[in-house]
């Protein structure tokens, strides 16, 4: 059974004045559902990240596309993600204050239990939403697909609140092994309930069909890989449900 959903956008400002749009998509009834932020790839809030928060909502959980570039703003040019994703890493506080911003306006829907929050994160969303979680975030579960993984700061024990899942590629030349290694490193030493997975003969942006069409027009090295993208959706949606309640 196909669940009936609705969806609109929402304009919200982050601590730093800057003004954001999100897109929220959740279920056509009345009870409130659990909430979930998604957080983009560097591409910005494109149609792939309000597909994802779509599905989420056919799920049955409350999700908002949250934009890190402000105004919606979004490409197809690799080049231009760069520039705009570095600019969020020009001040320290930019990408939790905004990732914050987002989840707070989540909360703050009438469609949402605000006591049932949770994120996930598309590359450069996954250091998005795991900066967030690292800041002490009310999130009972995190999950992210090719992600970056080095931390702002490293995770103190008790400051992340829920049970993180990263989804990784094996010949992702983005984000190394060795950078998986580091990110269980930080985990195991404070104290986080965390799962990695790898899958084999998947590349960095494995999770979208757009990958292959992106990777030849800009010559970055990235792939869509179909086994991994459902496999990884799999363990997300499990974890969301072992943690999650309406």
């Amino acid at each position: 059974m196909t669940i009936s959903i609705q969806t609109r956008e929402i304009q919200y400002n982050a601590a730093d004045g800057q003004r954001l749009v999100g897109y929220f998509a959740a279920p056509s009834s009345q009870t409130p559902h659990a909430g979930i932020i998604v957080a983009p790839e560097w591409w910005g809030r494109n149609e792939y990240t309000e597909q994802r928060a779509r599905e989420l909502a056919e799920h049955g959980y409350a999700a908002l596309a949250i934009d890190m570039y402000g105004d919606k703003n979004v490409t197809t040019d690799a080049k231009q993600a760069y520039e705009w994703m570095m600019q969020t890493f020009a001040d320290a506080d930019t990408i939790v204050n905004r990732a914050k911003a987002g989840l707070d306006t989540l909360a703050a829907q009438p469609e949402v239990n605000a006591d049932q929050l949770a994120a996930i994160g598309f590359c450069y969303g996954g250091k998005v939403v795991l900066d967030l979680a690292r800041s002490g975030a009310p999130l009972k579960a995190v999950a992210t697909f090719h992600a970056t993984l080095a931390p702002k700061a490293p995770a103190v024990e008790g400051q992340i609140q829920g049970e993180i899942l990263v989804l990784h590629g094996e010949l992702d030349s983005m984000v190394t092994l060795d950078d998986v290694a580091s990110f269980r490193e930080e985990m195991h030493a404070a104290k986080v309930d965390h799962e990695v997975i790898i899958f084999e003969d998947a590349k960095h942006g494995f999770s979208n069909p757009l990958a292959d069409e992106r990777a030849k027009a800009n010559g970055v090295d990235l792939g869509y890989n179909l086994e991994a993208e459902r496999q990884g959706l799999d363990a997300m949606y499990d974890l969301l449900e072992r943690n999650l309640s309406a």
